[in-house]
């Protein structure tokens, strides 16, 4: 009988999710003021200690877009279309590029990185990847207002008359932010659980990041691959792999829709948006199955 009575005297239970695709969003919003403090800290402890501080957020896409300015497009003479600034085009997809990856870099380490708070303290884990990727977002918006600044400085402060200007498709932005987010999520959440058993992936996370970005026609227009495919001077398959990557497509929307260079697909778009969704939902399944039991492997 005071067996019984302890038990009732419990507000809530904490056990193992029966569901393999669980996302309690009842529970997230319960766990908020949580979120928003990760995300908070992670926003500003990052450059906390640096010389420059914020400024990083700022440096890195500029850098990067000058140095691919300088190397693909005036080296390797890569045109990115008639009337658009190369290194507009190359900031335009760093920017966009940057977010993706940031989500996945920031989320495949999530286990291992907090098993000290893991094993003290319940909260929703999820919450940890979806901290990373709602920081990594003001950090998107920041690198978005460069890029802003610097169309409005290439389009009306220049001697140059540009012909490049934003297209209607600029509504579809969302969702194609959302579309690089489930992604981002998704994969790092893999990465994340398999890193609990196989640590040699956390090694592998910047490298392979690093060869997806070449095949996600970051630097270079999709027309060019198509073009070296119809002339021989590239497989049909190296063509295929890249014109189907779903980061490729996210990369050419987006820079259609701030610059109007490229083409728009609502075709791509919906495959975009169903690998995102297949990719989210395969690492939430693996991410809940992990969460039972990593604490004894990590």
């Amino acid at each position: 009988m005071d067996n019984k009575k302890a038990n009732q005297d419990w507000l809530y239970t904490i056990s193992p999710k029966n569901s393999a695709i669980n996302l309690n969003f009842k529970e997230i919003w319960y766990y908020r003021d949580l979120l928003l403090l990760f995300v908070k800290r992670d926003v500003i402890t990052l450059y906390k200690q640096t010389i420059l501080g914020p400024l990083w957020y700022f440096i890195q896409p500029l850098f990067t877009s000058i140095i691919f300015t300088l190397v693909f497009n005036t080296i390797a003479d890569i045109k990115t279309g008639a009337g658009v600034p190369p290194f507009l085009f190359n900031l335009a997809g760093i920017s966009a590029w940057n977010y993706f990856s940031a989500c996945l870099n920031g989320t495949s380490d999530t286990f291992k990185q907090n098993q000290g708070i893991f094993g003290k303290v319940y909260f929703p884990r999820v919450i940890m990847p979806m901290a990373t990727v709602l920081s990594n977002l003001i950090k998107f918006g920041i690198q978005l207002l460069v890029f802003v600044s610097f169309y409005i400085y290439f389009v009306f402060f220049t001697d140059i008359a540009y012909n490049t200007s934003p297209s209607i498709y600029i509504i579809w932005l969302p969702l194609v932010v959302i579309i690089m987010a489930l992604m981002g999520l998704g994969f790092g959440m893999m990465i994340s659980s398999m890193t609990t058993k196989y640590r040699d992936l956390s090694f592998l996370v910047g490298f392979g990041v690093q060869l997806l970005m070449y095949g996600s026609a970051v630097m270079y227009p999709v027309s060019l691959i198509q073009d070296k495919v119809q002339l021989g001077e590239l497989p049909i398959w190296v063509g295929n792999v890249i014109e189907y990557n779903p980061m490729t497509t996210v990369i050419e929307m987006f820079r259609f829709m701030m610059l109007n260079v490229g083409s728009f697909s609502f075709i791509k778009l919906i495959y975009a948006t169903t690998i995102s969704v297949i990719v989210f939902l395969l690492g939430l399944i693996v991410f809940n199955r992990t969460e039972r039991r990593f604490i004894d492997t990590v």
